[in-house]
């Protein structure tokens, strides 16, 4: 086996020329995509492309999908068509004016608003190189998450701005995202509540919003949207066509800032790039400037932030909100009850992902028979968000085939992207507690001695949604016609059925020392073997793992997460934009298995990561 591994390695590193020659040649064919393009589509004059140089390309063969080029031009495509219709919703909406005291739009104030973090949700023109929106990474016909089935089945993190810098961890769904609570540590509970991000970084307590902070982080991040400088968004916005609506919402003069003769030059150039050192202010603005930038720079996240609040995102207008509304008029099927009867009962999904209800009266698995038990009382919310604002570290395995891993070398830009190579571990809420790398800055210093015991949590996101795609691929699930989507932070999971089979077998089937893409022979990965943990030890949540789910009941659980899926009673806006291909074939049970990847040797943890004090409980292997 160590032999094998040996060769795996080098084969991965002797390719790596090859790759650039093939995706080069895929970057001149997106760059033809985009000039085509740029003749079909309405754009105003200040969406002049910026020149790309060559494309970052350190992979070896089958982490960038073949298709991806291809397929960046398709997403962009559908982006501008979203784009447009928010513009003319913008120029439908009639005089915007605050009156009264205190001042308030009035009539439509909510209407301006939306349309607004709209308008900035779906502009491409907030990227160095006007080519990537925030949409990119969340479209609506996936829930607002990934939109390309090919990245969700392979690379797992989207590709940024510049070609092809790419996170760490799968696009997380912003439906219902604004209803997250400020994070806050409950001493009672010894718990963590509330946050943004998959390791809780984005944590509202400036604007009280945390999901206005998430917003203000991908413009910035140097794998996403990879601007320099905040001041570089607003820039952009003083030369948007909606500079208008925005002036008219957050007040006259507001985007009045005397920038510089080199901003354009500065925003023009990816965040991280060797010239701007350490300097995270490279726009060099006055102090008076510099702060109304800021302000802009809060009212674009808390804009992006009520538009995801709004009807086009979270709606709450799935199968079970009808049934919650009336059960008579829109009764769950059988087996929607009885996968609603296990999610709440002996698989015991309800106690994280907080359905409104009592987890039906059960001890703990394995010996729970929640569902000849009942629950009848009555709905204690009727809108109930199907998560619990916690954290939880599940498990799940090393991802080799994450794109971040092979960012070791500079890019054009001389940035490097992930200098610890596999020896990266993704610790979620125990790296952001020590401010370590690839997170923010822990705003409490009373927490940063709680990381130990967050080490390789990650957020527990609402249910929601979790089905939706395309309604030309109307199914998550092999074989379809089915649209390929990925699941957990670090994209392991690649179908429902996977995902709950993971929580019913994970200490059925564990294989301590094992790493994705070595399983046993006569064993077969993600059905009745499961690789080691990323993050082993004492964080890991054994409330999971070991439910006695039959086969059918896991079935019956995917069944009843569908109904989850907003757009049963109204239908969900721009679900029906994907331009792309159903995919076919295969088995839920087995999704994703024909693209795994042998993990190479793995050497142990950074000390960068794993030797930042306080030390996690037990060495990470």
């Amino acid at each position: 086996m160590r032999k094998a591994r040996g060769s795996i390695a080098l084969l991965i590193l002797s390719v790596g020329t090859i790759a650039v020659l093939l995706l080069s040649i895929g970057f001149l064919s997106e760059r033809a995509g985009a000039q085509q393009r740029g003749n079909e589509e309405a754009r105003a004059p200040q969406e002049k492309q910026v020149q790309q140089p060559p494309a970052y390309n350190p992979y070896p063969p089958g982490i960038l999908p073949s298709d991806l080029p291809q397929e960046l031009e398709r997403v962009r495509g559908e982006i501008s068509f979203i784009e447009n219709e928010a513009i003319g919703e913008w120029h439908a909406l009639g005089p915007v004016a605050y009156t009264g005291q205190p001042p308030i739009i009035k009539g439509n104030g909510y209407q301006a608003m939306r349309i607004l973090g709209k308008l900035m949700n779906y502009d491409e023109n907030i990227s160095p190189f006007k080519n990537t929106a925030c949409a990119a990474c969340h479209m609506p016909y996936a829930g607002f998450s990934g939109p390309i089935p090919s990245v969700n089945l392979t690379m797992i993190a989207y590709p940024g701005s510049f070609r092809f810098r790419a996170g760490k961890r799968t696009a997380q769904r912003y439906t219902y995202s604004p209803d997250f609570p400020v994070l806050e540590y409950n001493t009672t509970q010894a718990s963590f509540f509330g946050g943004n991000f998959w390791d809780a970084r984005a944590t509202g307590y400036e604007l009280q919003s945390p999901d206005a902070h998430q917003a203000q982080g991908p413009p910035v991040d140097t794998q996403e949207m990879m601007f320099p400088d905040t001041a570089c968004i607003v820039f952009r916005l003083s030369q948007a066509a909606y500079r208008p609506l925005f002036e008219q919402i957050w007040g006259a003069g507001s985007l009045e800032i005397k920038f510089p003769h080199d901003t354009e030059e500065i925003c023009d150039t990816p965040g991280g790039a060797s010239k701007f050192g350490s300097d995270t202010q490279p726009v060099k603005l006055t102090p008076e400037d510099r702060s109304l930038s800021n302000d802009d720079y809060n009212h674009w996240a808390q804009s992006v932030s009520f538009f995801e609040r709004g009807d086009d995102v979270s709606p709450f207008t799935s199968k079970f909100d009808a049934f919650l509304s009336n059960p008579t008029q829109f009764p769950l099927s059988a087996d929607e009850m009885a996968g609603y009867n296990l999610f709440r009962g002996k698989a015991n999904c309800n106690s994280c992902h907080l359905d409104g209800r009592s987890t039906a009266p059960t001890p703990p698995p394995p010996e729970g028979t929640a569902p000849n038990s009942s629950d009848n009382g009555a709905a204690a919310d009727t809108r109930p968000l199907f998560t619990c604002f916690g954290y939880a570290n599940l498990g799940l395995p090393l991802n080799p085939r994450d794109a971040f891993y092979y960012q070791t070398t500079p890019d054009f830009f001389g940035f490097t992207g992930n200098p610890y190579g596999f020896g990266y571990r993704d610790l979620g809420v125990g790296t952001f507690l020590r401010s370590g790398p690839g997170t923010w800055p822990n705003p409490n210093s009373e927490w940063t001695s709680l990381a130990p015991a967050w080490d390789g949590r990650m957020q527990t996101s609402t249910a929601r949604n979790v089905a939706m795609t395309p309604p030309q691929c109307p199914t998550t699930e092999a074989p379809g016609p089915y649209f390929q989507k990925e699941f957990f932070h670090n994209g392991y999971i690649k179908s429902l059925k996977q995902l709950v089979h993971f929580y019913n077998t994970r200490d059925v089937f564990p294989f301590p020392g094992v790493t994705s893409g070595h399983c046993p022979s006569g064993k077969t990965e993600k059905v009745d073997c499961w690789p080691e943990p990323e993050v082993p030890g004492p964080t890991e949540d054994m409330t999971v793992g070991k439910l006695n789910l039959t086969d059918h009941e896991e079935d019956l659980i995917v069944t009843f997460l569908e109904t989850l899926t907003d757009g049963f009673t109204t239908a969900f806006p721009d679900r029906n934009t994907y331009r792309g291909t159903c995919m076919t074939g295969g088995s839920a049970s087995t999704q994703g298995n024909s693209s795994l990847i042998p993990t190479p040797p793995l050497p142990p943890c950074a000390t960068a990561i794993c030797g930042v004090p306080p030390l996690p409980q037990q060495p990470i292997p």
